[in-house]
């Protein structure tokens, strides 16, 4: 079993399922219709909701983590919280918890940061991000309960089409090392943010040489991704769509470092025709589901 055959299988057996997808878009309708009926009075969700973050993004991996959505209260629920003399974000995270905890009484739901988090005791975990939209653009305000309360601005359309257009040019390249990367994230506790991964992955398919090169590549793509994340410890990138910057840190540089190793070894088997020894080393970074 060659190098692209044994990606190939790997990448198959972390794509997200039909019915992992069902049950994603299941779930947000559902949380969109409890949210419109106290806030909307209304039980038709089709426009007061949407599905962001990986499946959004078409990014999403098996096993299924959790989905994103954003929620669009009425503008006087904005101008209410606004109006408080102390954090009125975390205010309203509060409140929008304490609806969802009337619709599912035995779930855990907290608010955090800048999202309210349904831990359904099975299936997908969903965080509910509160939002309007900025002055009839494609952005929205945010609520952040960090620093006393704060708005924030976020651009998920301009996020998506990153991560599209480098797809688009790539042949699919980008979205399958941004899944690869969620795995070893995943698979190897590497406290990186999965933004963080995915805008990296984007910068770098943008100057890699064999960007558009087929499966064949992807031993090469994956080790030489590594060695560049390693170079971008406590570097940082601006999140397109917004004047905000994505910080890496360096909490995962070990990690990184560690499976960068691997990678070469992994690598030099690969070229030697030893697939079993090359198999064992990339089970080290993404665990079974790279099988052999």
């Amino acid at each position: 079993m060659g190098t692209a055959t044994r990606f190939d299988s790997f990448l198959s057996n972390i794509r997200i399922t039909t019915g992992d997808l069902v049950e994603a878009r299941m779930r947000a309708s559902n949380i969109a219709s409890c949210l419109n009926s106290y806030y909307h009075n209304d039980s038709n969700v089709e426009w007061t909701y949407r599905i962001i973050g990986s499946y959004g993004k078409g990014t999403a991996v098996s096993p299924p983590r959790d989905v994103d959505m954003l929620f669009l209260p009425p503008v006087e629920i904005y101008y209410r919280f606004n109006g408080y003399s102390g954090n009125g974000q975390s205010a309203l995270l509060q409140e929008v918890r304490s609806v969802l905890q009337s619709r599912y009484p035995s779930t855990s739901i907290r608010g955090d940061g800048q999202v309210v988090v349904v831990t359904f005791k099975s299936g997908h975990k969903v965080e509910v991000l509160p939002a309007w939209k900025a002055n009839k653009s494609n952005k929205y305000i945010v609520p952040n309960t960090h620093d006393g309360g704060k708005w924030n601005t976020v651009d998920h359309d301009a996020e998506i089409s990153n991560v599209e257009n480098s797809d688009t040019r790539s042949r699919g390249n980008t979205r399958n090392l941004i899944k690869m990367m969620k795995v070893w994230q995943t698979y190897c506790n590497v406290p990186i943010k999965s933004l963080a991964l995915e805008l990296r992955s984007v910068s770098f398919l943008a100057s890699w040489e064999n960007y558009k090169k087929g499966t064949t590549y992807y031993d090469w793509m994956v080790r030489d991704f590594f060695g560049e994340l390693i170079k971008k410890a406590n570097s940082w990138c601006t999140i397109p769509g917004i004047d905000e910057k994505c910080m890496y840190h360096d909490d995962w540089l070990s990690k990184a470092e560690s499976a960068y190793n691997r990678a070469i070894k992994a690598c030099d088997y690969e070229a030697s025709n030893n697939d079993a020894a090359a198999a064992e080393e990339w089970r080290k970074i993404f665990g079974a589901q790279y099988g052999y």
